[in-house]
């Protein structure tokens, strides 16, 4: 599935043999509970340079999507889809980047939740062949996002394994401004944790950013993991003061890779850059960094 710039929602559907579509079945089974990112797209302006990039970072392979000829690309590995990459359409002035696709029961309640909860709505819902309904929305920090309803498709393999998306994380200036919304629209729960996956550096805005102090006057992370029917999905990191000024409120979406430093080193070699180096979390080696055209996602190596 993705979106272009004009707003066209497109299938992107591919005939796997009849064991490969048993097998996602049976993951979407547990994937697809409301709420959990089943599907990443990512909007970009030169999309050749784009698939070269994650292909030489990752060893994606790519198969035309439906549409336009040459506006749409499916991302596979191993035969599985792992994204999508779009080009924009000539003329449109906005920031490269990704966005995870949630999964709802209706669109078109989701939709209308969002609306009511503080957000916004700037595509659809609209109707697919064989992908369901979907739509593009926006929460009340800014950070976009899609809907995703689909009774036929398991998404995008987001199982783990290096070159598959394996965490998504919203960046957003307080917990507090989005943790309803979430909860609200997709039934989500939250819980506090004292770490993040992704620490924010206070040398990047010159605050600390990514703690409050409680009662006691100790300093605790702005953190949240975001659970459906159980099982954790994904996390919101409030920074404060270290929210990127050109970017704003953004999912950020973390990507396996055998070897974080390895990695970091590769991105820089392709015309990338390095925006967090790498570190240790209790999740593995964590690094931040952007791609060509600037837009940011996350590299990891699993512990």
């Amino acid at each position: 599935m993705s979106t272009d710039s004009a707003g066209t929602v497109t299938s992107d559907r591919i005939d796997d043999g009849p064991e490969e579509r048993s097998e996602e079945m049976t993951q979407a089974a547990t994937r697809h509970a409301p709420g959990v990112p089943s599907w990443v797209s990512l909007l970009v302006r030169d999309s050749e340079a784009s698939r070269e990039f994650y292909h030489e970072l990752f060893g994606w392979e790519y198969r035309p999507g439906p549409g336009e000829a040459g506006q749409h690309f499916r991302a596979v590995l191993d035969g599985r889809q792992v994204a999508c990459l779009t080009r924009m359409r000539p003329g449109v002035h906005r920031l490269a980047g990704w966005l995870p696709y949630l999964t709802a029961d209706d669109a078109d309640t989701a939709a209308e939740l969002a609306r009511m909860c503080g957000g916004t709505v700037g595509v659809g819902p609209l109707g697919t062949e064989g992908m369901g309904r979907v739509a593009v929305a926006a929460d009340p920090g800014g950070a976009a996002f899609g809907i995703w309803q689909s009774e036929e498709r398991p998404g995008a393999y987001m199982d783990g394994g290096p070159g598959t998306v394996v965490w998504h994380e919203l960046i957003t200036p307080r917990t507090s401004l989005v943790e309803k919304f979430y909860e609200t629209v997709f039934g989500l729960e939250a819980d506090a944790v004292r770490e993040p996956l992704s620490p924010v550096d206070p040398a990047d805005s010159g605050d600390s950013g990514d703690s409050v102090s409680d009662a006691g006057g100790r300093e605790e992370t702005d953190y949240l993991t975001m659970s459906a029917r159980g099982r954790i999905v994904g996390g919101i990191h409030g920074v404060g003061a270290a929210l990127p000024r050109d970017r704003g409120s953004h999912w950020l979406m973390y990507v396996e890779v055998a070897d974080t430093d390895a990695a970091v080193r590769r991105v820089t070699e392709l015309g990338g850059r390095v925006l967090r180096p790498p570190r240790d979390t209790p999740r593995g080696r964590v690094a931040r960094v952007a791609d060509r055209e600037g837009a940011p996602f996350a590299v990891i190596t699993d512990r």
